[in-house]
């Protein structure tokens, strides 16, 4: 199977996008779906999180949108406010070269009224939870007449969490000559016979895990009771050593105290959880990819999309509640040829979790005892884990929108001004109107003193250190 996004029917504007975004080849599941969302099939896709669906379903979309009608043509649905935020994020993402793209999340956390306005004005797309939708769909303030398309993410997911007559009546709602998708990690019955219910002659599409993203991968298991946990991270921080860690807790009032614990040990640690605001979740993820910040504690929603390279450590501090979940956490680690390391945290009570995990992925977890490894030197184990980020990272008052390019700043950054070594630049990423760049942590101040003094590509910007 062709993999090329050039052998798709995409316009020449999603095209270059794709290439901008430095997408290679298409996934699986892209593969796979891809060609039968562009025709306008119905189409039931199965695969983990992770697998680059959003792009498969809103490519089509983004296909089909006309900019000049600012009237509502396609509607995803998705379990919670995080996931509806950062598929829409994605969506943007995918869109920016269509002029005039308005993308609304229909969630909690946002006034009715708010969301109501922008409705009014015109929105092409929406993304959002079903209660939210059925609000505004109860009020009529959201017009579902032009709905072209209508994808069920994580629909699941959404059924686990009672919304199946929230899902029913929405679809009831929508045109009839429209295109249905339905995407979920499971086929129970339930999705099947809203699937019989809600499409015609869909195509289905299951894409399994690769067997070999798991092999490179050593699943260590250390027992810890609830008090005792943030002693055991410490010490599993401490002697595996790593460049970057993913540590996973169920809860957010968890994942902050844990944050704020390893930050007070001298850890480089932040926490990504439901409740930052989008500036905040962008510079969180910034720091993590470009080793400012070396251990990120994360809930499952917030992380969903996170891709990081060279990822040496994920951390259970909380073992999931499905085994599939286990599986995804841990494949962030020992990705492209690349070894990793997962460690689960396991209280006495959660014996029958490992078990189903086990069962689930047919791998035995190697139990690790602490009081087996020698103590010797508590000095040397508090100096391990408490090892400082080699970088630091800048942020500059302008993005994509204003033309900077990674270029421009490396330039700037390099060149007779700026007066750095281009080994004391590392990640540097670009949005729309900011972009974020990693420096030595050593040249930081005077990296920054340089870029706001002088100019990129002839323009002042303002340009802080983050902390």
């Amino acid at each position: 199977m062709d993999t090329d996004f050039s052998t798709l029917s995409l316009s020449p504007s999603l095209l270059a996008v794709v290439a901008e975004l430095g997408f290679q080849k298409m996934t699986p599941i892209q593969a796979q779906t891809l060609p039968a969302l562009l025709n306008g099939r119905d189409l039931v896709g199965q695969s983990r999180t992770g697998s680059g669906k959003t792009a498969a379903f809103a490519l089509p979309i983004l296909q089909r949108i006309e900019p000049g009608a600012r009237e509502l043509s396609a509607l995803v649905l998705c379990p919670t406010r995080e996931l509806s935020a950062q598929v829409a994020r994605e969506i943007r993402r995918l869109g920016r070269k269509h002029p005039g793209l308005s993308v609304l999340v229909l969630a909690g956390g946002e006034a009715l009224g708010r969301q109501r306005s922008s409705l009014e004005k015109g929105v092409h797309i929406a993304v959002g939870t079903p209660g939210r939708v059925m609000d505004h769909l109860r009020r009529r303030s959201l017009r579902v007449h032009a709905v072209a398309s209508v994808v069920l993410d994580e629909a699941d997911r959404m059924l686990d969490m009672g919304f199946h007559d929230d899902m029913e009546k929405i679809l009831k709602a929508l045109p009839s000559h429209r295109q249905t998708v339905f995407f979920s990690a499971t086929y129970p019955s339930s999705i099947e016979a809203l699937c019989a219910k809600h499409q015609r002659e869909p195509v289905f599409v299951k894409v399994e895990s690769e067997p070999e993203e798991a092999a490179e991968i050593r699943q260590l298991l250390v027992l810890a009771e609830t008090e005792q946990k943030i002693g055991a991270l410490r010490w599993v921080l401490a002697t595996h050593p790593h460049e970057s860690a993913l540590v996973f807790a169920n809860l957010k009032i968890t994942v902050a105290e844990v944050a704020k614990v390893l930050s007070e040990a001298g850890v480089a640690a932040d926490s990504l959880h439901g409740d930052l605001e989008q500036y905040e979740r962008d510079r969180v993820l910034a720091k993590f990819r470009n080793a400012s910040t070396r251990v990120l504690i994360a809930t499952d929603v917030a992380a969903r999309g996170i891709d990081i390279a060279d990822l040496d450590l994920v951390v259970n501090f909380d073992l999931p509640s499905q085994p599939d979940i286990y599986v995804h956490r841990i494949g962030r680690t020992g990705r492209a040829g690349k070894s990793g390391v997962a460690v689960s945290l396991r209280t006495a009570r959660e014996a029958g979790k490992v078990a189903a995990i086990e069962q689930f992925t047919g791998t035995k977890l190697a139990l690790v005892e602490r009081e087996a490894v020698p103590r010797a030197d508590k000095a040397l184990l508090a100096a391990a884990l408490e090892r400082e980020a080699k970088m630091a990272t800048l942020r500059i008052s302008g993005g994509r929108k204003e033309k900077l390019r990674p270029g421009d700043i490396l330039g700037a950054l390099t060149g007779e001004a700026g007066g750095l070594d281009a080994g004391d630049v590392g990640k540097i990423e670009i949005h729309d109107h900011f972009a974020y760049v990693a420096v030595s942590k050593t040249v930081s101040r005077d990296a920054q003193l340089s870029l706001s003094s002088g100019r990129i590509k002839g323009r002042k910007f303002q340009v802080t250190v983050e902390e």
